[in-house]
């Protein structure tokens, strides 16, 4: 049953390549369009999350101009043929002389649940400023999702940045909700003070004069003073003696 709607389904579509149907009107200049799959997708299957690729052949076999207006699209459900979304529409505004052959691609993204779906591609034209449609594609595709791999650039960034993110906002609510660590106060050593400039010894027992105060300095100045004078004094009585010493044995 299902091999014999996609029959039927292609017999409708090649019919509607070769007998245009117009928008109004029945006098339509002749514009063959047919769209297919790349080799690569020989089945018809449409990825969700990926720009889906078909290839549209257009041919003016009329005697008349024809300007292209722009290529779109239609999902619908494959046994009542209602419509579940539109497709993006391309813009091209070619201008398509007589006997002109043309390939263009048309691409549309796919966010559907896994399954069969029916496929409709159209294009539009004008003519004598009358705007045609013609059928370029309508057939049963097959839905699939996008095969998952570990190594999907995609999904490496992604899952980098999620948890970047995360990492981020563990940091902001242990900042604002730990308690904050108790500091420890380490014992402050005792403080030396040392001299302010510089210290010269002057020899064995030497000092300096500067830093003893001005009282002390005068003391041990008496002092040195009244020692020396009580010397000369017993050197000046020890002369005498020895004189007094000398004239006795003389006599």
């Amino acid at each position: 049953m299902h091999l014999r709607s996609i029959f039927f389904l292609g017999l409708l579509q090649f019919a509607a390549s070769v007998y245009a149907s117009p928008l109004g009107d029945n006098d339509e200049p002749a514009v063959l369009a047919t769209a297919a799959f790349p080799e690569d997708n020989i089945f018809g299957h449409v990825v969700n999350g990926e720009r889906n690729r078909l290839e549209v052949f257009i041919e003016n076999t009329s005697d008349k101009n024809v300007t292209l207006l722009n290529i779109a699209g239609s999902v619908h459900h494959p046994e009542t043929n209602a419509l579940i979304k539109n497709t993006s529409a391309l813009t091209y505004g070619v201008r398509l002389v007589e006997g002109t052959k043309i390939q263009l691609p048309y691409t549309f993204y796919s966010e559907f649940k896994p399954g069969d779906l029916k496929l409709n591609i159209w294009l539009e034209h004008v003519t004598d400023d009358k705007v045609y449609r013609v059928t370029a594609y309508d057939s049963i595709i097959t839905v699939v999702e996008p095969e998952m791999s570990w190594f999907d650039l995609k999904m490496l960034s992604t899952y980098a940045i999620v948890a970047g993110m995360l990492g981020a906002l563990g940091y902001f609510a242990y900042q604002t909700y730990a308690p904050a660590p108790k500091k420890t106060r380490k014992p402050r050593d005792a403080k030396i003070s040392t001299p302010v400039g510089t210290v010269t010894a002057t020899g064995a027992g030497g000092y300096q004069e500067e830093w003893i105060p001005e009282h002390h300095l005068k003391k041990s100045k008496s002092r040195k003073g009244g020692a020396a004078s009580s010397g000369d004094e017993l050197s000046g009585g020890e002369t005498s003696g020895a004189d007094s010493r000398r004239r006795k044995g003389r006599k």
